[in-house]
């Protein structure tokens, strides 16, 4: 069990990532992420309905005809995300606001789906948990790296306005990196958001080839240093 726990978390976290492996939810990931704290704000609904979507999935997976599995994978998420709108229009209204459209159309973003459809109807209550943490945990790391990237080239701060999410006790959490900065507006339109993506993948897949050289390496050496048993007598 605990083999297959630390595979859902890696795959979900580096291996499988929904952002920047499986390229799902694109769009909101690059319209939002003009800062920290939207792709913060995003990242904790998304993975929240997420973590929701695929217990009550696996909880129904006995219960739905195959005929209408979709659809009420669907209504289900529906509800989620109602559910998360109404408590972020009360207690963060002006997030919300700048949200805006994105926070419903997580209803079809293909992540949340693809989870319910490839591994949420398919396992126990538990394991499609933790499937759904760690694909909205590693879904959530990416929104916030782009955000901070944008953030810092774009205004030259950092953790602006998390206020907005943490309340008035993080109104003096912003940290100003570059005085006297102008701002980069392209870092904070969308074809800045693309550039950053492409980057963000280019790591990730620098970084997988890193690892996969090393290893290699490491089983050339292993198997050089094997020696070989010689028995009998030589004469």
């Amino acid at each position: 069990m605990q083999a297959a726990s630390r595979k859902l978390l890696k795959d979900g976290l580096w291996q499988n990532n929904p952002a920047l492996v499986q390229l799902l939810g694109l769009c909101p990931l690059l319209a939002v992420t003009n800062n920290v704290v939207n792709a913060l704000g995003l990242g904790l609904v998304t993975s929240l309905v997420l973590v929701a979507a695929n217990a009550l999935v696996s909880l129904t997976r006995n219960r739905v005809n195959s005929d209408v599995r979709l659809p009420t994978f669907v209504m289900i998420i529906a509800a989620l995300v109602t559910i998360a709108e109404l408590l972020m229009q009360a207690f963060t209204y002006e997030l919300y606001q700048i949200l805006g459209i994105f926070i419903p159309l997580i209803v079809t973003n293909c992540a949340i789906l693809g989870r319910a459809e490839a591994y949420a109807c398919k396992n126990p209550v538990a394991p499609a948990i933790l499937d759904g943490l760690a694909m909205g945990v590693g879904f959530s790391l990416v929104l916030v790296l782009l955000g901070a990237m944008r953030e810092i080239l774009g205004q030259g701060t950092l953790f602006a306005d998390m206020h907005l999410l943490f309340g008035e006790a993080a109104r003096n959490w912003t940290l100003t990196l570059i005085g006297d900065y102008r701002g980069f507006l392209f870092a904070i339109l969308p074809p800045g958001a693309f550039i950053g993506m492409g980057l963000l993948i280019a790591a990730k897949n620098l970084a997988d080839s890193h690892i996969a050289k090393r290893q290699q390496d490491t089983t050339t050496s292993t198997k050089e240093s094997r020696r070989i048993r010689v028995t009998g007598t030589i004469t």
